[in-house]
Order: C-alpha cells, then structure tokens, then sequence
C-alpha cells in the first residue's frame, strides 16, 4: 500500500536528539509552562528517558516540509501488582502546533500511544485531560472515568 503524500508528510516517529533544534520544546510551550532548555540538558533527559526502553516512549510528528516538529505526545508504562501484575500506560503531554490543527495530527499521535500500550500489554491507557478536551479524547476512544487529583510541590 502506498501513502498519499499528506500521509508521506506526517509520519509518527520517535523523538529523536535532533528535535531539540525542531522545535520541540517551542511545541511544548503549546501546551504547558516550558522554559528553555539547554542542549546539553535536553540530551541528559533524554538519556534519562531511553533507559526505560519502551516503557517510556516520546512520540513526534515532524512535518518533513518544513521539518519543523508539530505534533507529539507521550506514553509511560506503570507495572502494577493488580490485575496480575498488569500494566497501565499513562498518555501525557499530547499537543499539536496551533498553526497544524485540523489535521487529524492529535488523533494520530493518540492512536500511536494507544497501539503502543496494547503492544507492550496493558490492560488499559489513561490520561487526564481539560474538559474542553474531552470531546476529542472521546473521538479516540476514550471515555471518561472518575475525577483526576493533583498536588502541585512548587
């Protein structure tokens, strides 16, 4: 099967060293208070972050026109004791650039993550989002589930 050329254009991929000057953190700041970060810190994280394996995957999309990055979002597997010692995959940090919306970016990311944690064997992926996200997330499968508690330190 071939791709059509918009497919060819935003391929899911893992985050690779060389995003750091594609504009990932500038995507990040998208979504959430990111300040800068240095090139020898991006590359100390994500060091940290590839010792996990695929336990922790960061997932991107770049738009090879630009190669800019322009979508990205993050799946970490929690090993638990119930469900016999199931596992749970926690999506976090799903964002698409404001400038690549209506695309269908977000909901490809989504379902990369997803595939992702059936694949390494998780009984269920979560995530906490706004309710003015739920609708989206609803649109990917999910539905919603008890209420999310956050204790900020700092």
């Amino acid at each position: 099967m071939e791709l059509s050329s918009e497919q060819e254009k935003f391929r899911v991929r893992k985050l690779e060293i060389s995003d750091t000057n594609k504009g990932f953190i500038d995507l990040l700041r998208q979504l959430t208070a990111c300040d800068s970060i240095s090139d020898e810190a991006f590359k100390e994280r994500f060091d940290d972050i590839a010792r996990y394996g695929d336990d922790h995957l960061i997932c991107v999309i770049e738009d090879t026109n630009s190669g800019k990055v322009v979508a990205t979002g993050s799946i970490f597997v929690e090993k638990k004791f119930i469900r016999n010692c199931g596992k749970v995959g926690h999506v976090e940090d799903v964002v698409v650039d404001s400038g690549a919306r209506g695309k269908k970016l977000g909901k490809k990311i989504v379902e990369f993550l997803s595939d992702h944690g059936r694949q390494m064997g998780c009984y269920k992926v979560i995530l906490d989002c706004s309710l003015a996200n739920m609708p989206f997330y609803e649109k990917c499968g999910f539905q919603r589930k008890e209420v999310q508690m956050v204790k900020y330190f700092s």
